[in-house]
């Protein structure tokens, strides 16, 4: 990136402000405004509150070691194990019997399972033993490719217990995905599933991760299959390698087995990003600092309490499933909430469906769904009770300020605050938002960084904006959930991470995210996207989010996704993609007002050069609009690879609106 690249250009749209509810702030797990200047006065000590949340079996000597920057090392000389601080201490604590998972499966006529702590521990021993036997020892990669089932926690929490970091592949990845990630973890384990539920149909797992270990380049020792789908299944029959689990957890039942003694640095798993730029990376985290990290946000930003049942939409197979379903919620000892299937199956209001019947207290879930929540209207979440929410969450990506009003009233009644996070892979948990029961909010910013976590907006050259500017969003300190490299790649790890901003002969070291964020007076971040996510229009650099957030402001726009296409003399020129509320028409009206939108929010030159209106957006299996696609479309190139897609059959659709003009 090079000074003249031009600052990304600020919103200039008004907030509204929307103090906590004095309700929830009386009974809030943080709530003293003081913890802001605690934490920069006592910084990096101030972190001993994260660390005091577990139980260590060694006490550690020093909070941060940072001698070696920026291979930064937390807690160093503690020992503990993430599997005691999930489910051992709870137990013997009194509490075996509080429900540690309610898992929901995708079928209404199926049995769900609340798994209590004490039968949690006892499964986790069982497979862990099965672990142990089939060779796994200390620093093992134990490789999962499963969707949303109770034996994924299993798993993880059982190579947790027995030392073996655990690597995670989302089951919607393909065969040759999961093959990148074990080769490059040098995986000998693997467990996965015969295959699960999706829109009321099954699906074949199994043929998928048999496809992707033929291309596994080393030996695969064992692999162990979840029969999900019993006599829905395909018919597999397993191979001399592979083994039922349910029949090795019988075998093992009843074994006790010791949680291993943990060095807090010692690598908890593995997360694998998509690699859409290139060879995915491995991000390290390790037990001490990422659990902390986990637990901490979890208590300070989404409340929770043991007595709390916790409501996380996310997929285990990504970050947000492993800190906020996993390990975060279960070290607190509350119960969360795991569902197997989709938002809108069998019908729309499954997720309230699911709240109402628990009474969940907290709601986290992505943008890209409270998007289509407020296409589909609000008459689903109004047929169920939701007055046991206490507070709404949003990750993944930036918010809007309408949708983010709509999910504020709709969801939580006006009473619920929302937490609008930013974080990612890498720094293991939340770091930007307000706290819930401290901040005031502001729709459409995600807020100040988290208490001890310096954040800074800065320009191309690094100097700090003026406030109601943007630029890039840098943090400029340590903190205990951050990754440790990228394995096997600490070169690697410095380039993308670190030397963008840094000054290693002067030792000062920014980590850079590549997002774009604007700032205000108050220090309240508005999270632009994704550097790469920005267009260059007439010589102003504005981010994608920026004019989609224009755009979902006009009513009747459900969703919209906006590029840059190649233009002769402005550069770029944006062009827009927008999905309609159910019953609202893409008339030429509804395009005039899209445009004084983006016109009167940014500027005329951000005025979309063409707007295309489409049932739906090419999103991958995970959520994420597929903008290249939509490149392609724009400059009228051949498409690229529509194979990751969960809907490949929108893009030639597009394709052919956008023909017809």
């Amino acid at each position: 990136m090079s000074s003249d690249d031009g600052d990304l250009e600020a919103s200039r749209s008004d907030r509204v402000e929307i103090e906590p509810p004095e309700g929830f702030v009386s009974q809030a797990n943080v709530s003293d405004e003081g913890i802001y200047d605690e934490f920069e006065e006592n910084w990096p000590e101030c972190w001993e509150a994260a660390a005091d949340l577990l139980d260590w079996e060694e006490d550690y000597d020093q909070v941060l070691d940072d001698s070696n920057e920026p291979f930064y090392e937390w807690f160093t000389g503690g020992t503990l194990n993430a599997s005691y601080n999930c489910l051992d201490r709870h137990v013997e604590n009194g509490r075996g019997e509080e429900v540690a998972i309610q898992w929901v499966g995708e079928p209404t006529d199926e049995g769900n399972r609340g798994i209590t702590y004490e039968e949690l521990l006892a499964e986790v021993e069982a497979f862990a033993a099965t672990l142990r036997d089939l060779g796994v020892e200390k620093g093992d990669v134990v490789t999962m490719h499963m969707p949303m089932i109770p034996e994924l926690p299993v798993a993880m929490l059982a190579c947790a217990r027995i030392g073996a970091p655990h690597s995670v592949v989302f089951a919607g990845f393909s065969a040759e995905a999961l093959a990148t990630r074990m080769n490059s973890a040098d995986s000998e384990y693997l467990v996965t599933c015969d295959g699960y539920y999706r829109r009321g149909d099954p699906l074949d797992h199994l043929e998928k991760a048999n496809s992707g270990l033929a291309s596994v380049e080393h030996e695969v020792s064992d692999v162990v299959v979840v029969d999900r789908l019993g006599e829905d299944g395909f018919g597999h029959d397993l191979a001399d390698d592979q083994h039922d689990y349910a029949s090795l957890v019988a075998d093992h039942e009843g074994e006790a087995v010791d949680p291993a003694s943990q060095d807090a640095e010692d690598m908890l798993f593995l997360m694998y990003t998509s690699g859409t730029t290139g060879e995915p990376k491995g991000i390290k985290h390790t037990t001490g600092g990422y659990l902390s990290w986990a637990s901490w946000t979890s208590r300070a930003v989404l409340d929770i309490k043991p007595e709390d049942t916790y409501f996380c939409t996310a997929d285990i197979g990504w970050i947000t499933g492993h800190s906020y379903i996993v390990y975060g919620p279960l070290a607190l000892g509350s119960t969360t909430v795991m569902y197997e299937g989709t938002p809108d199956f069998p019908e729309r209001d499954r997720l309230w469906e699911i709240v109402a019947e628990y009474e969940c207290n907290q709601f986290y879930t992505a943008p890209t769904a409270i998007r289509s929540f407020m296409k589909w209207g609000s008459k689903y979440p109004a047929s169920h009770d939701l007055s046991s929410l206490r507070l709404l969450g949003t990750v993944g990506e930036p918010i809007n300020p309408r949708p983010w009003k709509w999910y504020h009233e709709h969801i939580g009644g006006e009473e619920c605050p929302i937490v609008d996070t930013w974080w990612q892979t890498e720094t293991g948990g939340i770091m930007v938002t307000t706290l819930p029961g401290v901040k005031k909010t502001k729709p459409g910013s995600a807020g100040p960084g988290l208490p001890g976590v310096d954040v800074r907006v800065v320009d191309a050259d690094g100097e700090e904006v003026e406030a109601d500017e943007a630029g890039y969003l840098t943090v400029h300190n340590p903190w205990p959930g951050m990754l440790r490299t990228v394995y096997k790649n600490d070169e690697r790890y410095i380039e993308e991470f670190w030397a963008e901003y840094s000054d290693p002969d002067a030792d000062e070291w920014v980590y850079f995210p590549e997002d774009g964020a604007g700032i205000d007076a108050e220090g309240y971040l508005t999270v632009l996207g994704r550097v790469d996510d920005t267009m260059n229009v007439s010589g102003h650099r504005i981010g994608t989010a920026e004019v989609e957030n224009a755009i979902v402001e006009v009513e009747g726009v459900a969703e919209a996704a906006v590029v840059g296409a190649e233009h002769e003399t402005k550069g770029e020129a944006v062009h827009a993609y927008v999905t309609t509320e159910e019953g609202q028409e893409g008339t030429d009206d509804l395009r005039d007002a899209i445009v004084e939108s983006v016109e009167n929010g940014i500027g005329a030159f951000a005025r979309p050069g063409g707007i295309v209106f489409t049932p739906d957006l090419p999103k991958t299996r995970s959520g994420k609009i597929m903008r290249r696609l939509l490149e392609d479309v724009a400059n009228g190139d051949e498409l690229g690879d529509t194979s990751t897609l969960r809907n490949p059959e929108i893009v030639e659709e597009i394709q052919s609106k956008a023909s017809a003009g």
